[in-house]
């Protein structure tokens, strides 16, 4: 079996317990290292085999993995934050499956939700955002043209933005023909759940300057939108006594 397993954004503790505890048992553990906290490979056994991926090629990876189930060894294929954002793994679960092997997709904490966290904000408060778009600026993965920020940005929702802080001159013009407001609020937040985690807080008007002069360019969430920092929201009916649910009656 291989298991693909989301290892969380950086905080070693933030990986899953089930995360946690197939990395305990597995034989052969192929991971991410430019992006992986290495600290996580403590959670290994003593005698399992340990690839990092970032020098190899899909081919090779596949080759790895194919061999260890052929000598019936469990293998674990660890990614940053979640596997299913921008994780490539479509191609390697289209590929195993094709040879009959079975696989399991083990869920992660994203980067976006480490870093809403490290701001303590609420990406979807009431009246103000209920919607949150994940996204890129293209790079040499191409985003399609009817996914541009310029376009996105006609939603006004809360957006969260990978992959793209060494553009971020980029992202803050297309926001802003897009329909952003230059006192739309942006946090940028670098190596979220990290020890050395770094918060730019900002508007779009100006967070470009400040992240420049933090020198941030990479390993980067940024988060844009009303719902970042609004103090200005509806209290949630889910609590208010005169809404009923289906756990508790209103009171009138």
């Amino acid at each position: 079996m291989i298991y693909f397993v989301g290892a969380g954004p950086g905080n070693v503790e933030l990986i899953t317990v089930k995360g946690a505890k197939l990395l305990g048992k597995a034989d052969v553990i192929i991971y991410a290292g430019s992006l992986v906290n290495k600290e996580l490979l403590t959670l290994a056994k003593e005698e399992a085999e340990i690839y990092d991926s970032a020098s190899l090629t899909l081919a090779e990876v596949l080759e790895i993995m194919v061999e260890a189930v052929r000598n019936n060894k469990t293998v674990v294929r660890l990614h940053t934050g979640d596997p299913s954002l921008y994780g490539a793994i479509q191609e390697q679960l289209d590929y195993l499956h094709s040879l009959g092997i079975a696989t399991e997709v083990v869920p992660g904490v994203s980067s976006a939700f480490a870093a809403a966290a490290s701001i303590q904000r609420e990406l979807t408060l009431p009246e103000v955002s209920q919607t949150v778009i994940f996204t890129r600026v293209s790079g040499r993965t191409k985003v399609p043209e009817k996914e541009s920020l310029i376009k996105l940005a006609g939603h006004q929702a809360t957006m969260a933005i990978f992959l793209s802080v060494h553009q971020i001159e980029q992202v803050v013009d297309q926001l802003l023909q897009g329909g952003y407001t230059p006192t739309t609020p942006v946090a940028v937040i670098e190596k979220a759940s990290w020890p050395e985690e770094r918060i730019v807080r900002g508007e779009l008007q100006d967070i470009a300057e400040q992240v420049k002069e933090a020198k941030i360019t990479k390993t980067a969430m940024i988060l844009v939108g009303d719902a970042v920092a609004s103090t200005n929201y509806a209290l949630s009916k889910l609590y208010h006594p005169e809404f009923s649910h289906g756990f508790r009656r209103a009171k009138n």
